[in-house]
């Protein structure tokens, strides 16, 4: 099982090739994708990086996070699962709804 990079503050002009050629000596990489505008077809500015293993994302996020690519420093986290993103949102709980 590969473990999943989040990668944001990319500059618009950043290619799903050039993270390719970014990460690859890190180690093996799985999926690469930019997410982008379903209207425009414009990069959002972040995306996602599988790697192989916990190690070589670790090596991944320590080598590449805050480095200046294309004029804008890129952050490199590991992904949060959806789960965790929508605990922490905010949003009401069941329970405290009125009655």
């Amino acid at each position: 099982m590969g473990k999943k990079l989040y990668v944001s503050n990319l500059a618009y002009s950043v290619s799903k090739t050039d993270l390719e050629q970014l990460f690859a000596p890190f180690g093996t990489l799985g999926s690469v994708q930019i997410i982008t505008d379903r209207a425009s077809g414009k990069s959002k500015g972040f995306g996602f990086i599988e790697m192989d293993s916990d190690s070589e994302a670790q090596a991944a996020i320590a080598g590449l996070d805050g480095k200046d690519v294309a004029g804008r420093g890129m952050a490199v986290s590991e992904a949060r699962s959806q789960e965790a993103r929508s605990s922490s949102d905010g949003s009401r709980s069941e329970d405290s709804a009125s009655g």
